[in-house]
């Protein structure tokens, strides 16, 4: 779910994957306001309340997220995968995130947390809470089970206020839903789908946290939207969560080390530039943010960048893709095209950044 601006910056978590604008720099996390989502309202069978110290409340921790490069900060949900502190949540809840901070609502303690991996296209991130022991692990249930009219239970961070989760109610309106996340300030579209869709509503803070089934296991991994970001669905006004094998699935590979399938493993490489659509030419430089390697590079507001490391670039989406394959301290070449029509090349030695 994207953010929303509050009177302190940005807090509640971001929908969705990749906006076009944000390629590289730092995706940052739209405003969250207060009164919701759009595409998540309460529906009449639907209520929240504070949650329980009970098995309907398995190993949930708030994440608290600063995004140095953007001035913002964000919050969303995550579930423990081990008593370690391996911890799922979506990839929008930590995208652009310059330091995150997670709070096991069990223990109550404040941890560090570093990135393990993440998917872009599936919203999947797994980040490790430092000198975690001892947590509370969510228990897991068959997503294949979950059938239309199921009642189900959604536990988060709602509206990133962090303390004790709350908990909404709704029952399961439809599977395997699929929904496109576009950005409202013109950036590209990404499509989810596979989503079970659910009347509990759903809010900005709640993503990365679970869906519940009425023995208390998570069958599903909420995702929600909100006003900077648009679920396009006709007619839908609910909530919406990833089937749990599904990111299990993508989980366990990060876990493995496995960079297929759109899986970035460890730290990203950082460009320094935000780019928008170049019209099928290239990726078109909005703003170049300083000290970073592109402003080293000498590379300007209104270049266009089409090639990276040998390979052409066709569009804002298309660099970012090609930049998830590096990684901090790699070198490469980069070649872009001035606004009078020079092209330039240069090297450069790319540095740690933001996941995107």
């Amino acid at each position: 779910m994207i953010q929303v601006p509050e009177h302190r910056g940005l807090r509640a978590a971001i929908l969705v994957l990749m906006a076009a604008l944000v390629a590289l720099l730092a995706p940052a996390c739209r405003p969250v306001g207060d009164g919701g989502p759009r595409d998540a309202r309460p529906t009449i069978e639907a209520t929240r309340h504070h949650a329980r110290p009970s098995g309907r409340r398995p190993g949930v921790v708030n994440i608290d997220s600063e995004q140095g490069l953007n001035s913002a900060s964000a919050a969303g949900t995550g579930v423990v995968l081990d008593a370690a502190g391996l911890v799922l949540t979506n990839n929008h809840v930590i995208q652009g995130a310059t330091s995150i901070t997670a709070t096991d609502t069990d223990n109550g303690r404040a941890y560090p947390a570093r990135i393990v991996g993440y998917d872009r296209t599936g919203d999947i991130a797994v980040i490790r809470l430092s000198g975690a022991a001892g947590l509370k692990v969510a228990a897991f249930g068959p997503a294949s089970a979950v059938r239309v009219g199921d009642p189900v239970t959604a536990v988060g961070n709602a509206g990133g206020k962090g303390g004790a989760p709350t908990v909404v109610t709704g029952r399961v309106t439809a599977l395997e839903q699929a929904v496109t996340a576009r950005d409202e300030s013109g950036g590209g579209a990404e499509r989810l789908s596979g989503l079970i869709e659910t009347s509990a509503p759903i809010r900005p803070g709640d993503s990365g946290g679970p869906l519940l089934d009425t023995r208390g296991r998570i069958v599903g991994i909420n995702t929600a939207a909100s006003a900077g970001f648009e679920l396009k669905r006709a007619g839908a006004h609910r909530g919406y969560a990833i089937r749990s094998d599904r990111a299990l699935e993508i989980a366990g590979r990060i876990r493995r080390g496995d960079a297929s399938g759109g899986v970035h493993i460890g730290p990203t490489a950082l460009l320094g530039v935000k780019v928008r659509g170049g019209g099928g030419h290239g990726a078109l430089v909005a703003e170049v943010v300083p000290g970073t390697p592109a402003d080293t590079a000498g590379i300007s507001p209104g270049d266009t960048i089409v090639s990276l490391g040998g390979r052409p670039v066709g569009s804002a989406t298309a660099l970012t893709d090609l930049m998830l394959t590096h990684h901090p301290g790699d070198d490469v070449r980069i070649e872009w095209i001035t606004p009078r029509g020079v092209r330039t090349a240069a090297g450069l030695h790319l540095t740690d950044g933001p996941p995107q």
